[in-house]
């Protein structure tokens, strides 16, 4: 798995942000120990897509926030897109023994949510919906399950790395029966977490998942949550690190991400149906972050997830 670093504004944390190549699984398991090599460790930064971390042993520390957390046998982190993760040191994860899950809304189907604050009605999702520039949020694996723990990351890691037939079926069941255990664990602060939640923040993922098929600005969505523009930047970008048209148009890009993997639309077709009434405007901005146009994004996905 490979990042995009995305430039910060001010002194706003990077933001990464991570689009599978065509046809590849958006789901990736990472070692986390003193070798790790985890896009961003090197400066504080935060990531647009979900993630855990797991430490079945004692061991290192995490910098999440501004908080600097010793780590514990059963330490469960579970990272949402705009948690600050602080800048890692070489010695950090020294003795540590760990791993990182991370994923995008294309891995569990094309009914999932693509604004992640529109995640908290979905069962799985909403332990990621706690964003927002404060740090992950940790919780403990009770010693019982940490061996089953391992073993169900370890499965599905083996999944991704040998490609034996089957293996992305394989590789959705296994993201699946995890993100169970780490919504049943949570379900102790889920309603916490519901109860606090910032209302504007949320109504405001709520017009993007509605409306990001159609034109959408700006001054639109504030004029939706009643709220000024200005204001309604200022607390987009400081609770997830984005601006609201970055988030509009990452929604786009999910959607036509998934018509041009199971649909044999024009693009042109594509680009209206989520939001764009230029078709050679979708071209560019599609190229912009995936590298490639959707002619070859659609060409290569189909090569590549037979």
């Amino acid at each position: 798995m490979r990042a995009r670093r995305l430039t910060p504004t001010g002194d706003q944390p990077a933001t990464y942000s991570w689009q599978p190549a065509p046809g590849e699984l958006a789901v990736a398991v990472v070692r986390l120990g003193h070798d790790a090599d985890i896009n961003g460790a090197h400066e504080a930064h935060s990531h647009d897509f979900p993630g855990i971390a797991y430490f079945g042993a004692p061991g290192g520390i995490v910098r999440t926030g501004r908080q600097v957390r010793e780590v514990e046998a059963g330490d469960l982190f579970v990272v949402a897109p705009g948690d600050v993760m602080g800048r890692a040191r070489s010695d950090d994860l020294a003795g540590a023994s760990g791993w990182g899950v991370f994923f995008t809304a294309d891995a569990l189907g094309e009914d999932t949510p693509g604004a992640h604050l529109a995640w908290r009605t979905h069962p799985l999702l909403f332990p990621f919906v706690h964003g927002g520039a404060t740090g992950a949020l940790r919780l403990k694996v009770p010693a019982a399950q940490r061996q089953e723990w391992t073993a169900r990351i370890e499965a599905l890691r083996d999944e991704l790395e040998h490609r034996r037939e089957g293996y992305r079926e394989a590789v959705s069941a296994h993201l699946v029966l995890l993100l169970v255990a780490v919504s049943r664990l949570a379900a102790d602060v889920v309603g916490d977490l519901r109860e606090n939640a910032e209302p504007p923040l949320a109504e405001v993922f709520d017009v993007i998942e509605r409306r990001y098929p159609e034109p959408l600005s700006l001054r639109e969505v504030a004029a939706a949550v009643s709220i000024s523009p200005g204001h309604l930047t200022s607390t987009v970008r400081r609770r997830t690190g984005r601006t609201v048209q970055d988030w509009i148009t990452e929604r786009r890009m999910v959607q036509a991400r998934r018509l041009l993997a199971a649909t044999d639309l024009p693009v042109g077709d594509i680009g209206r149906q989520v939001g764009f009434t230029d078709a050679g405007y979708f071209a560019r901005t599609f190229g912009k972050r995936h590298g490639m146009s959707p002619t070859s994004w659609r060409r290569f996905n189909h090569l590549n997830s037979v």
